[in-house]
């Protein structure tokens, strides 16, 4: 026992008085300190308080040195980001670098927020750090810890104007951190990929000092440009190189990574959907029904475009109450997997019971496991052409699907309470009664919803329709969606 206390260097401590038979120590060895704990007459004396100090200290600087290795470990993988190209994405030019409000941009896991933020930054050459909370080494990292996180920060890349905060809804407390940084005038960029925690944190804690930015995986535009497909001056070759790759964006959607290649899209989007399932939704959400919420989420991705009526899946997964459908079908919301599309009303209650779900991308309707939407081509066309929408309109738009006893309009679009476009979608319109039907319901929601823009898009072909005087507009999808 003297060789542990002799190591010790305390003014107040006498070795020989604690070497006494009324003492008595426990030693706790690990591979990061030495704990003796000094007991007498079964009370832990005040010379504890000394080796509690003293591990504390050493505990602080160890995990300092721990978190400096881990953040220049991030650094080494963003430098090697500097050599490569990548895609000019639209939503690029919604980063304001310069602006006093935190850029937050949120979206599924891997459709490229970070990549696009770090293209953000790199093309504008300002100085910044950057620190990504999805790494499982920073996962008992706390608001307490963020301001040591700074210091590493400043450490390594020295002085910088901007730092990026990468799936920073992952640390407790975040959006303290982020308030602070931002009353001392630092740029923030951010990125998410659970609209809720990052939603309600934002509005209550940073009202009016964000801006929000929602990024998909890749339109059929960036995918072609992936793919170096000609997009414009279309001649016989090029029209028909661009209809085959709009072929392939049906089959494979638009995550990156499996556009590039480095993974097959069955691997890729097993893997995302399960990563997505288990640690963004049943740990984060301590989902209890895990088997039932699982099949849940697979029924809906395997039927989606559909409407959700939570009493029918209440009874289908035998759920003790629509409540619990209704909590388990919001988190997949919430985790970008799946985007609702609400009911056309001027009643709230219509438009909140009536939901429709869509997939987030066509892949994940065919590329999993057990998936049965591989050829039911208009359900893919039907969701691709939502989310264009979602791409085109954005900020200040909504978009509703309309629905009467007589007739249904997939898409309703809105600029506050006046009706922008109404657009039906068919992938095969050979079909006289198909056509007429179609045309149809677009002819008479412009009529009742007072809205001359109607757009019928098809696989392939277009041309303007005069029906019963007003022109319908078919459109090709494999142009239209380049819009």
């Amino acid at each position: 026992m003297r060789k542990y206390l002799s190591c010790l260097r305390y003014d107040e401590v006498d070795i020989d008085q604690l070497l006494q038979p009324k003492y008595r120590f426990i030693v706790v060895r690990t591979f990061q300190i030495c704990l003796i704990i000094v007991v007498c007459n079964v009370k832990i004396c005040r010379f504890t308080e000394v080796l509690l100090s003293l591990r504390h200290k050493y505990k602080t600087l160890m995990e300092a040195s721990v978190l400096l290795e881990i953040l220049r470990d991030q650094r080494e993988e963003l430098d090697s980001l500097r050599s490569q190209c990548f895609c000019k994405r639209k939503e690029e030019d919604m980063v304001k670098l310069e602006s006093k409000k935190a850029q937050v941009v949120i979206g599924v896991r891997r459709s490229g927020k970070s990549t696009l933020c770090f293209n953000v930054l790199n093309k504008a050459q300002v100085k910044f750090a950057y620190v990504n909370f999805d790494d499982e080494r920073l996962v008992r990292l706390s608001a307490d810890d963020l301001n040591d996180v700074l210091k590493c920060l400043y450490q390594i890349y020295g002085d910088f104007t901007h730092l990026f905060l990468d799936e920073a809804q992952n640390v407790e407390g975040w959006h303290l951190f982020v308030n602070r940084l931002l009353r001392h005038g630092m740029k923030l960029i951010i990125t998410g990929s659970n609209a809720k925690l990052l939603s309600s944190e934002l509005s209550t804690y940073l009202t009016g000092r964000y801006n929000e930015i929602e990024l998909f995986p890749f339109s059929f535009r960036e995918f072609c440009e992936m793919e170096k497909v000609e997009t414009t001056n279309l001649s016989t070759k090029t029209d028909a190189l661009l209809r085959r790759a709009f072929d392939k964006y049906m089959e494979t959607g638009g995550f990156p990574e499996i556009i590039s290649g480095e993974e097959t899209a069955e691997e890729y989007i097993d893997t995302l959907v399960s990563n997505i399932l288990e640690r963004d939704i049943v740990q984060r959400f301590k989902v209890r029904y895990k088997d039932a919420f699982k099949s849940l989420s697979h029924h809906l991705m395997n039927n989606a475009p559909c409407e959700v009526i939570y009493t029918a899946l209440q009874k289908t997964f035998n759920f003790k109450n629509d409540k619990t459908v209704e909590n388990y079908v919001g988190y997949l919301y919430q985790a970008y997997l799946l985007k609702q599309l609400r009911k056309y009303s001027t009643k709230s209650s219509e438009r909140i019971r009536n939901a429709k779900c869509y997939p987030i991308d066509v892949s994940l309707m065919n590329a999993r496991k057990n998936a049965f939407a591989k050829d039911n081509f208009g359900w893919r066309l039907e969701s691709l052409v939502y989310l264009a929408l979602c791409r085109k309109y954005g900020v200040g738009y909504d978009v509703y699907y309309h629905k009467t006893e007589s007739y249904e309009v997939d898409f309703v679009v809105c600029h506050r309470a006046t009706v922008v476009e109404l657009v039906q979608v068919s992938y095969d319109i050979s079909s006289e009664k198909t056509l007429n039907r179609e045309t149809s319901a677009l002819v008479k929601a412009g009529t009742s919803l007072k809205c001359d823009k109607l757009t019928l898009v098809t696989a392939f072909e277009e041309r303007v329709l005069d029906v019963q005087g007003q022109d319908v507009d078919v459109c090709a999808a494999y142009k239209w969606l380049l819009i």
